[in-house]
């Protein structure tokens, strides 16, 4: 078996220090990951502000001190890890990985692996999963963090690797 592919997507403050406020996660077996964090709402940008923040608190136990985000990412990973295989995290934004890094408190495990999938991620179909989610009356929206991730997800077409 190949490793387990888990998408991610983060909100966070700004461009110019990102801190984080929500990490999404989707494994491709369906599982799904979401947490807020406490966050500096000074710090935040003025679209942060308008889109993402509205958009928070959707999720019951979301909350999430930092203190307790590694133990709580770690546990799922667990979780939704088949066996002793091991797990990419895929992500189309280099600071999804680094928040993500960060949030374990910069100890990911061996067995997790990044993977950058922006190039194998297909604009068209991120275009019908928003469509398809508006038209179905659905809660996705973009700019948060778990619907981003479900996005990406749906996405994803892995390019063919060759043989030579």
């Amino acid at each position: 078996m190949d490793s387990l592919k888990i998408f991610i997507d983060t909100e966070f403050t700004n461009f110019f220090e990102p801190k984080l406020i929500s990490l999404g996660m989707v494994a491709e077996s369906g599982e799904e990951f979401y947490v807020e964090v406490p966050f500096a709402f000074n710090e935040s940008s003025d679209f942060v502000r308008e889109v993402v923040v509205p958009m928070l608190n959707q999720y019951p136990n979301s909350y999430c001190p930092h203190s307790e985000l590694p133990l709580r990412i770690l546990n799922w990973l667990q979780i939704v890890r088949i066996g002793q295989h091991p797990v990419e995290i895929c992500y189309d934004y280099t600071t999804d990985w680094e928040l993500f890094v960060s949030a374990l408190d910069y100890s990911v495990p061996a067995w997790v692996t990044p993977r950058n999938v922006d190039s194998e991620t297909s604009d068209f179909l991120l275009a019908d999963f928003w469509r398809r989610s508006e038209e179905n009356g659905s809660e996705e929206c973009e700019h948060h963090a778990l619907s981003d991730a479900k996005a990406l997800a749906y996405a994803f077409r892995a390019k063919p690797t060759t043989s030579i």
